[in-house]
């Protein structure tokens, strides 16, 4: 089992793409995997995670021990990519340039009166603290993070938990990560959470009055911006909003979609309409014999024992209307 990682540095400070840098992330967490595992635990294709493996290779930030790939150590690795290449100071404007991409905040001007520079993320922490401090109504979070690291699930976590108890209502929007060994996760959210694949931005509300989120959005180390202009904060409020309106509640649920070939269509949409199988067979011109083969396979395909169960789950994915429960497919 790895050990528990410190900070992980942001790869991309030094050039190397946003791939690279999750992949080098999963195997700090994760420990060494093939490149085959990795592809699969982060839903990326073969031939991406191959190209991030390579850079990071490349990079010195990984080894090859036997049969797979490892993390070097996230210090040195910093060490070395610094020697290698010092990173750029970020522009001062590096934030205004990220959000003149994001729908809806575009055409909003900039809080340059109200804007405020917290030059580090201790002192961003300490600062959040301040503000909860003083929240009383909502608490808004977007988190577009690949991997969350222990050190922000450690700050983070008592934050939530003081906001939670005084009732202050909290609403997390995260991205959508596969799906990791429960060690490795993130914490269970204290209010209502919805996943997006890919949010635009890392964002805090504090009651729709004040606003954090970094100042160079490919380097959290650089610290955050703190913006209490009203009417930018309610674009990043509305902004929240849509995000919240599009993303995958995980309480809601889910039913994988099925497609039919147009001899199972035509078979269970006679089916639903109260035909037997010798009649739906001489409607298709089959005999019963093909009938209940085609019936049983789609029973393995969806996972289910009887006609009942498959008439209840071929009505939900809305393949066709549920089926009537007629003497043939009625469980006994």
């Amino acid at each position: 089992m790895p050990a528990e990682p410190g900070v992980i540095p942001a790869l991309t400070r030094w050039g190397l793409s946003a791939e690279a840098d999750l992949v080098y992330r999963a195997l700090v967490l994760l420990g060494p995997a093939e490149g085959h595992r990795l592809a699969r635990e982060l839903g990326l294709a073969k031939a991406r995670t191959k190209a991030a493996l390579d850079e990071l290779a490349d990079a010195g930030a990984i080894v090859f021990s036997g049969a797979a790939w490892a993390a070097r150590d996230p210090d040195d690795v910093a060490r070395h990519l610094r020697r290698r290449q010092p990173p750029p100071p970020p522009p001062a404007d590096r934030w205004r340039q990220h959000f003149a991409t994001i729908e809806g905040l575009a055409g909003t001007g900039p809080p340059d009166r109200h804007a405020r520079l917290w030059p580090s993320r201790a002192a961003t922490r300490k600062r959040v603290a301040q503000l909860a401090a003083v929240e009383r109504h909502e608490h808004l979070t977007v988190n577009n993070e690949p991997v969350i690291s222990v050190e922000s699930m450690s700050a983070g976590q008592p934050v939530d938990r003081r906001l939670a108890a005084r009732g202050v209502r909290l609403r997390v929007i995260d991205r959508e990560r596969p799906r990791a060994p429960a060690t490795a996760g993130p914490p269970v959210p204290l209010g209502p959470v919805r996943y997006v694949a890919t949010p635009p931005m890392k964002l805090m509300v504090f009651d729709r009055k004040v606003a954090l989120f970094p100042a160079d959005p490919l380097d959290l180390e650089r610290g955050y911006v703190e913006v209490a202009d009203e009417s930018f904060v309610a674009a990043l409020c509305t902004l929240f909003e849509r995000l919240w309106a599009q993303g995958r509640d995980p309480h809601r649920q889910e039913v994988i979609p099925i497609d039919l070939s147009p001899r199972e269509s035509a078979l269970v949409g006679l089916l639903a309409l109260g035909h037997t199988d010798q009649t739906a067979a001489d409607e298709l011109g089959l005999s019963p014999r093909t009938v209940a083969y085609t019936l049983r396979a789609l029973m393995d395909r969806m996972g289910v024992r009887n006609r009942f169960q498959l008439a209840l789950a071929l009505g939900a994915a809305g393949a066709v209307p549920t089926l009537q429960p007629t003497e043939e497919n009625r469980p006994t």
